[in-house]
């Protein structure tokens, strides 16, 4: 097929609309401000679903969540100035955390009044403020077209971009004009359809990469896989558990790849980090052979670089990434294995194997470290530990778990453990406070899934008008909220830190208001049956855990190889 496809004479906005429609978009997640509202009118007659929260910080996480879960990216609206600020949580989570996304925006411009002591103008001129500058330090790529034509062809590359090699978020700013501007019929250059313009194609290791990592694994005694994020980005689960089968391997995660393999799987050995479980920890310390998967290997997933952690003088590392940059990035590797995780997982699976039977004794063994006695507890108030094993309780194969930033996501990561792939995830990227809220309405309204939404008192309360965009939109997931009244993670470095206690907050009165149910538990005699309750009601149901606040997160999770630096860095 050659030569441009015929574009019918009609406005940008419309134009847009019927891309994002080309390109099978489903939802799309703004706030109508600026010159977004000509592209919110534009859509009235599609069957694209708009989903309006409260605010674009709102928008911008359920966006970010569509994505990673999906692996198309989520499309995220609103006016300029609200995009680039409040709006930028989200955008930082997906660069960071690799989650495809696009951000459809305005620079909020007044024509001839633009350079007139300029109200709200973001393109840059004196005056106003630069939101293509804020938009490079946090996307990808973005694009300022100044025509119709530049601004369909900007779109689509933002598709392009936003899942081409390692994922992430992407921006088009519209000019004013030309959003409402015609589209011409026979313009050069053109404009071509955008199935087409918007393909990628993956890539893949050598063969000889692969034979140098499949000998490697044959010949390793201790071999040990390091599943991250990646294995989510590629959806490749079941890539991942045929190596570790073929390789005889354990396999442990990062906190981004939690959930990547069940960790009730017999390979499974938990997950890696400063406060992640020591079972897991000492699996890698270990291991002759580190295979490592679609992680970066950020300093919580190394223990900050303790010296008896990983030693590249004396264990052969393998790193898959890609993105050749990352592998070999913050360990030296022997091997790298450059393409998409998927690909390179299913050209070892295929290769060779080997096995010395010391996985599966020595994974059973570390995975006991997702139950302590503190999980069993009756003492009042509620054990974080026992609030934990509850919601663990109540999550299934069909259960999506967000979680939030603070000790609640360590004490998750520690005693929450997946019994699926593709059933927890986390703010790691940027690790922003108020993320699980959003992001669990996101996958509540995208999905059949049950969800449970998992926060602190403080990430909770920041985002909690994410209840009532799940009572507007019909949909029920469960927030859970592990409440110590306190800025819990920080009051614990030390409790004379201004500001680390908060007011006790009525959030069964508050969710009421939005039309949501809400219970407290204080007694742990209570709390699987409210739990459940909350689980198989039909309408958002926030659960009021009031924990202890004593038990030390560092001083129960934190990982030896941790302690050899010197304690906390978060």
């Amino acid at each position: 097929m050659s030569g441009a496809e015929p574009i019918d004479m009609t406005t940008v906005s419309h134009q847009i609309v019927q891309t994002l429609e080309d390109l099978d978009v489903e939802y799309l997640f703004g706030y109508p401000g600026g010159r977004a509202i000509e592209l919110l009118e534009a859509l009235v007659d599609s069957d694209i679903e708009v989903v309006r929260p409260r605010d674009e910080r709102e928008a911008s996480v359920m966006a970010e969540m569509y994505g990673r879960y999906h692996q198309d990216p989520g499309v995220f609206t609103g006016q300029g100035p609200w995009v680039g600020s409040i709006g930028a949580i989200g955008q930082m989570e997906a660069r960071l955390g690799s989650s495809p996304m696009v951000a459809i925006t305005e620079a909020s411009e007044r024509g001839d009044y633009s350079t007139l002591a300029p109200y709200q103008q973001a393109r840059g001129d004196y005056g106003g403020f630069s939101l293509p500058k804020i938009l490079d330090g946090i996307t990808k790529e973005w694009w300022f077209p100044r025509t119709p034509n530049e601004t369909l062809r900007s779109l689509q590359l933002s598709f392009k971009h936003a899942t081409a090699g390692r994922p992430g978020p992407t921006a088009v700013i519209l000019d004013g004009d030309a959003v409402t501007s015609e589209v011409p019929e026979d313009e050069t250059p053109p404009v071509w359809s955008p199935e087409r313009q918007t393909r990628n194609w993956q890539s893949a290791p050598t063969d000889s990469d692969v034979r140098a990592a499949a000998d490697a694994l044959s010949s390793a005694e201790r071999p040990v896989i390091v599943a991250g994020n990646g294995v989510h980005s590629s959806q490749c689960y079941d890539e991942l558990q045929a190596v570790a089968d073929a390789y005889d391997a354990v396999v442990v995660t990062s906190y981004l790849g939690k959930s990547t393999i069940p960790e009730t799987h017999e390979r499974a050995a938990g997950v890696i980090g400063s406060f992640g479980h020591e079972g897991a920890n000492q699996v890698v310390s270990e291991a002759d052979t580190l295979l490592v998967v679609g992680c970066r290997m950020n300093p919580m997933d190394t223990n900050w670089q303790a010296a008896s952690f990983i030693r590249p003088d004396e264990q052969t590392i393998i790193h898959a990434d890609i993105d050749t940059r990352n592998a070999g990035w913050v360990y030296p590797a022997d091997v790298g294995l450059i393409g998409d995780a998927g690909k390179s997982l299913a050209s070892l699976a295929v290769e060779s194997g080997g096995g010395t039977d010391w996985a599966l004794g020595r994974a059973a063994e570390a995975r006991e470290d997702f139950s302590v006695p503190e999980c069993e507890s009756d003492d009042t108030p509620i054990m974080p530990q026992r609030a934990v094993a509850a919601i663990d309780d109540i999550v299934d194969e069909d259960t999506i778990v967000t979680a939030d930033s603070g000790n609640n996501r360590f004490w998750l990561l520690n005693y929450l453990q997946t019994p699926a792939v593709r059933t927890y995830f986390g703010s790691g990227g940027v690790g922003g406070m108020g993320w699980a809220g959003p992001a669990g309405v996101s996958a509540a309204i995208t999905t059949d899934k049950d969800v449970v939404a998992v926060a602190g008192d403080g990430g909770f309360t920041m985002t909690m008008t994410c209840v009532e965009t799940a009572v507007e939109y019909g949909v029920a997931p469960t927030f859970v909220v592990l409440n110590d009244t306190s800025l819990g993670m920080v009051r614990q470095m030390d409790d004379s830190i201004p500001g680390v206690e908060f007011h006790d907050t009525d959030f069964t009165a508050v969710v009421s208001g939005f039309g949501a149910d809400a219970m407290r538990v204080d007694d742990p005699a209570d709390l699987d049956a409210r739990l459940a309750e909350a689980k198989a009601a039909d309408v958002p149901t926030v659960v009021d855990v009031r924990i202890d606040r004593e038990p030390d997160m560092v001083e129960h999770l934190q990982s030896s190889f941790y302690a050899e630096v010197g304690g906390l860095h978060e």
